[in-house]
């Protein structure tokens, strides 16, 4: 595939980060509204709440090899047109959930369809933007495209945490349902009229490559990320339970912390080298998941997660530079996909069984749980820094 010019990399990029942003500040508006309505408004227990917080992120793992696959060989813009037609059906269902609230039963069963959609909407949207930036990227901004582009994602988050907990307590849940449908108009429109890339062409055999060269990188992710599941999913109700107000500000504090982090500190994968930037990150995300756990002041607590959303912010990106240094340069969507999908896998799983352990142990316990969990990945950090990519992205990179 011919490079492409700085100038078009600078004239696609905002679009993308565009599409991101839009479909994930209506996941964000979302996020707050979603326990209250489950546990509130239909009367649900915790473990639904995680359920439901879980499906999407189960969604999107069954999708992630999709959208890679998809992205690579019918074209980045074809899997975020794809995302954006998904998402507006998700907004429908959530609207249609509400109208029957007179049997909860019914209307979580739809409203669990309508997060399943969602997941798959969120993969398509972030692969095929993730995709399409590495398509336009050189050697040495591998780390910096995967960052700007979860920049918009958390940009996104950040802000549709207090939009979210305006939207419901003035209008309801219904108004989260029509936001998701103007956010897929907007993502559509965003993209309709950028260029499209060229197609990839693969060889076969090279899922099986892809496989192998990403499961490291993506089993370190998976454990580093569950923290991140966890604040999503319980952050509100943790702080509604102790009375720290407002509540939607504890995600806020992680979003926005990212976004510092990435501004400032983006660049660092491609200087540092991945694995020893996600070590480094990964150390002070567990950090402020068990200062949640330990605080017994609400400023303190919103400290800790903002403190988690510091050290999340290059973990992702880090780990993501070595997925991709591993991985067949006409693949690199389905490299995304793949180690993408590690994520979706920790969160799928521990997301619903967490809130099953929340409702014996307690929610403050889970996030001592996430904050070990994460260390996990600091061992497999540095076997990756002791491995480097032959030829790779890596190898590209420190030779700049």
């Amino acid at each position: 595939m011919p490079k492409a010019s700085n100038s078009s990399i600078h004239g696609t990029l905002p679009s993308l980060m565009g599409c991101v942003f839009a479909v994930f500040l209506v996941t964000g508006a979302a996020l707050p509204a979603l326990p209250l309505h489950i546990h509130g408004d239909l009367g649900f227990s915790v473990f639904a709440v995680g359920l439901v917080a879980g499906a999407q992120f189960a969604a999107a793992l069954l999708c992630r090899l999709r959208s890679g696959t998809v992205s690579d060989r019918l074209g980045s813009k074809f899997a975020v047109v794809a995302g954006a037609v998904m998402a507006a059906l998700a907004g429908l269902l959530y609207l249609a959930s509400t109208m029957t609230t007179g049997d909860p039963a019914w209307s979580i069963a739809i409203l669990l369809a309508g997060r399943v959609l969602l997941g798959g909407a969120e993969s398509f949207i972030m692969i095929g933007a993730q995709s399409w930036c590495l398509a336009l990227a050189g050697p040495g901004q591998v780390g910096k495209m995967i960052a700007w582009i979860g920049t918009a994602m958390f940009v996104a988050l950040a802000l549709g945490a207090p939009l979210g907990s305006f939207l419901y307590s003035r209008l309801g849940f219904a108004s989260i349902g029509w936001a998701t449908l103007l956010g897929a108009v907007a993502t559509w429109l965003l993209v309709v009229f950028v260029p499209a890339t060229r197609p990839a062409t693969q060889s076969r055999g090279t899922a099986r490559q892809v496989l192998k060269a990403v499961w490291i990188p993506g089993l370190a992710m998976a454990f580093s990320s569950v923290g991140y599941g966890i604040t999503t999913a319980f952050a509100v109700l943790l702080f509604v339970q102790n009375g720290w107000q407002p509540a939607w500000l504890s995600f806020t504090a992680f979003a926005i912390a990212l976004v510092v982090a990435r501004v400032f500190f983006g660049p660092l994968p491609d200087r540092l080298g991945g694995s020893r930037t996600a070590m480094i990150f990964i150390v002070i995300h567990s950090a402020g998941l068990a200062l949640i756990w330990l605080s017994p002041y609400a400023w303190l607590a919103f400290a800790g997660s903002a403190m988690a959303g510091f050290g999340y912010a290059l973990v992702y990106p880090g780990l993501g530079m070595e997925a991709v240094s591993r991985a067949p340069t006409e693949a690199r969507g389905l490299a995304m996909g793949v180690y993408t999908a590690f994520i979706d896998l920790a969160l799928g799983l521990f997301a619903p069984l967490l809130g099953l352990l929340a409702n014996v142990i307690g929610v403050a316990q889970i996030f001592l749980i996430a904050a070990l969990l994460a260390l996990c990945a600091v061992p497999i950090a540095a076997w990756l820094g002791a491995h480097p990519a032959r030829g790779g992205t890596a190898s590209l990179t420190r030779k700049k």
